[in-house]
């Protein structure tokens, strides 16, 4: 595990926070022998992995050790998500299981953040309901969390801190690369789109992107400690630059980022089919540490849907963009992201998805029964679909994806790809390649975090093969 600290390329605010640090680092070391333990808990996406790490790194520079289990930590802290209902639930339930500990360890610090609680409504629950909860703050005060730690220590009851300016970014905020041989590297955060099921415009803000200087300085470090694999985030990456007072756009950054030196492949999530230009195309074919690989979430595959859906495509747009980047690129692969039982789906806008679904041939897909978000319009929606239709049209969709993506991966067999070895055991090798298929081959443990030359040699599950010596 990589240890990576941010230095202050641009912005403000974060310049206060040090102080804090060196204060709770004091109040640590004349409270205990031992160095105070942290436990971070993540929900949802990989932007909130991202934001845990920062989290990580700030409670490192004060003086905590990292732990992965509560058991006697001396701060616990859940990275709360919104997108969907069963992530909350667990959050209520994990939460509502700390109160064994708060009471065998007063002295317990117990921090709830992250888009649950930016909705005032949760945020209510976790003052009103669960008073063991020291300190609840949302999503753009992260960078804050050794004041809060600061004014717990020092005797205040409870912090609860929602502030959303959209006002900027605080960058020098340090991170914890806690992902190895991978590495999150945020280009922008919130959204401008206002999709009608969703809630992340309300509770990450608008679209803010980060200076190209400061995304750059960020890879450098990933690159230099050994990365691997570089993801470049945002909730929609092909509208990064808006606003911003340089000549950038996704493209551009995109050619920043490949000309960086070090041997790591490129990765990006999370694109908007509205967005993505034959520049972007362009960018991905030229830069060879690109994945030839895209995640494009088209959610429906019916016009009608999508217009209700704000998503602002259609599905012929929408075909129109797959076809563009296989001509640039043959071999590209597709995932996508589907919401099946949307809010008066008719059956003859299901079979539109399926049609989507046969004529593109996706590699994988991450499908959602359609969950009912408060706050966002689509909750007001009339829905005459059943619980059961939503499933039955959920187990369609899936049957027909599996079909699928046996031929993408038939169609593997014969071809040398490289690897990114993730994983090791009982003599084989796993890993993915530059399209984002899973490899196992035969090797040895030390190929782990490091690439590999395979020829696939047949296709079930999985792609296997052998590595080319």
């Amino acid at each position: 595990m990589k240890r990576v600290t941010a230095s202050v390329i641009s912005g403000g605010g974060f310049d206060e926070q040090q102080v804090y640090i060196k204060r709770v680092a004091e109040i640590l070391k004349s409270r205990k022998a031992e160095v105070p333990k942290a436990c971070v808990t993540t929900y949802g996406c990989q932007q909130n992995v991202s934001d845990s790490q920062h989290l990580k790194g700030l409670l490192l520079e004060m003086g905590y050790e990292l732990s992965d289990k509560p058991e006697g930590a001396d701060f616990i802290l859940f990275n709360t998500c919104a997108v969907r209902e069963h992530a909350e639930d667990r959050v209520w339930g994990n939460v509502g299981a700390m109160k064994k500990y708060k009471e065998k360890k007063p002295s317990l610090i117990l921090a709830v953040c992250g888009c649950m609680v930016q909705q005032k409504k949760n945020a209510d629950t976790f003052l009103k309901s669960y008073p063991y909860v020291d300190i609840i703050f949302g999503t753009q005060v992260g960078h804050r969390l050794p004041e809060f730690i600061y004014r717990r220590l020092s005797g205040e009851r409870r912090i609860c801190e929602l502030t959303l300016k959209n006002d900027g970014i605080t960058e020098g905020v340090p991170f914890y690369n806690d992902g190895g041989f991978k590495g999150f590297v945020p280009i922008m955060y919130g959204c401008d789109n206002f999709c009608s099921y969703c809630i992340v415009p309300y509770v990450r803000g608008r679209e803010r992107s980060r200076k190209s200087a400061a995304v750059i300085s960020d890879v450098k470090k990933l690159a230099d400690s050994g990365v691997k694999e570089i993801m470049l985030l945002g909730q929609n990456v092909n509208s990064y630059g808006k606003g911003l007072d340089e000549d950038i756009n996704f493209a551009k950054l995109l050619r920043m980022v490949n000309s960086v030196p070090g041997d790591f492949r490129i990765r990006f999530m999370t694109s908007n089919p509205k967005d993505c230009t034959d520049e972007l195309l362009d960018s991905m074919r030229d830069c060879e540490k690109a994945e030839h690989h895209l995640h494009l979430p088209f959610q429906s595959g019916s016009d009608s849907v999508l217009k209700r859906m704000n998503r602002k495509y259609t599905m012929s747009s929408y075909l129109d963009i797959i076809a563009a980047a296989r001509e640039r690129i043959p071999d590209m692969t597709f995932t996508s992201d589907i919401i099946v039982g949307f809010p008066d789906e008719s059956e003859e806008d299901f079979e539109k998805t399926l049609e989507l679904v046969r004529k593109v041939g996706f590699s994988a897909l991450f499908t959602f029964i359609y969950s009912k978000r408060e706050g966002t319009p689509a909750a007001t929606m009339p829905d005459a679909v059943t619980r059961e239709q939503k499933g039955v049209r959920f187990d369609r969709l899936l049957r027909t994806q599996e079909e699928m993506a046996k031929k993408v991966l038939r169609g593997m067999v014969g071809r040398t790809v490289r690897v990114l070895c993730e994983e090791y055991s009982n003599g084989f090798v796993f890993g993915k390649d530059e399209h984002g298929l899973n490899v196992k081959f035969s090797g040895k443990e030390d190929l782990t975090g490091n690439f590999a030359d395979v020829i696939i040699k047949s296709a079930g599950d999985i792609l296997t093969g052998e590595m080319i010596k």
